[in-house]
């Protein structure tokens, strides 16, 4: 039998990596360092675009906070303006006023820039006060001394005036709702009738003609008739 020799050859390994290695090579790393610089000032530029995005959109909610303003201050000042210009107007008409002659109805007359009427008729004091709405005014009310005077000095009859308590018995009021503060009371009056039947419940006032300024008021009963006195501004 004949034996088998085999030559085993042994050879240094070189230590260099082979040229097929599976490792990154140079020329790979400077391409992946150049993707990630470019990626890192992309991902720069971005954060400044939405910086810069949100600053124009701030400054464009002030600009635009800031024109409402302005809009809403121009529409007050034109509606001063207006308001303005109709009070200047209306001074201008009140001043002119003094400048107007007043005057009074035919068979009316004039005391302190109001027309009285003094009824020829005699008729309730309901009646009579319905006359005076007719012609645009009202039985007359008396709240000053001078009034009180005048009137006393043009009546002749017992005269109503614009004086009643039918609402509450004993609180006596104008036409217009006001309460008596000023009352020229004759003695004694008012005293409803006295609780005597034969003159009623008198809830309505009139002046007594003849008697002194300072005290000629009474209470009557509303539908006594009487004379009356109408009065409205000139």
């Amino acid at each position: 039998m004949e034996e088998i020799y085999v030559k085993v050859e042994y050879k240094p390994v070189d230590p260099r990596p082979l040229a097929n290695q599976t490792g990154p090579t140079s020329s790979e790393r400077r391409f992946h360092g150049s993707v990630v610089l470019c990626l890192g000032l992309f991902t720069v530029l971005l954060l400044v675009g939405l910086i810069a995005l949100s600053v124009h959109y701030h400054d464009s909610s002030a600009e635009l906070s800031i024109n409402d303003k302005l809009s809403s201050m121009t529409e007050e000042r034109d509606l001063l303006n207006a308001s303005l210009t109709e009070m200047t107007k209306e001074v201008d008409r009140l001043q002119r006023l003094p400048k107007q002659k007043k005057t009074c109805p035919a068979g009316w007359k004039m005391f302190s820039c109001t027309c009285y009427l003094f009824s020829n008729n005699s008729h309730s004091w309901e009646e009579g006060r319905q006359d005076c709405r007719e012609r645009g005014a009202d039985l007359v009310i008396i709240d000053s001394s001078e009034e009180q005077e005048f009137v006393t000095k043009n009546i002749r009859k017992d005269t109503w005036i614009g004086l009643t308590d039918r609402d509450n018995e004993g609180t006596w009021k104008w036409t217009d709702g006001t309460p008596l503060t000023l009352a020229y009371w004759v003695r004694g009056q008012p005293d409803s009738g006295a609780g005597d039947p034969k003159w009623g419940e008198e809830d309505c006032a009139i002046v007594i003609a003849g008697k002194e300024t300072e005290g000629n008021w009474n209470d009557r009963r509303c539908e006594d008739a009487q004379k009356w006195i109408c009065e409205k501004m000139a």
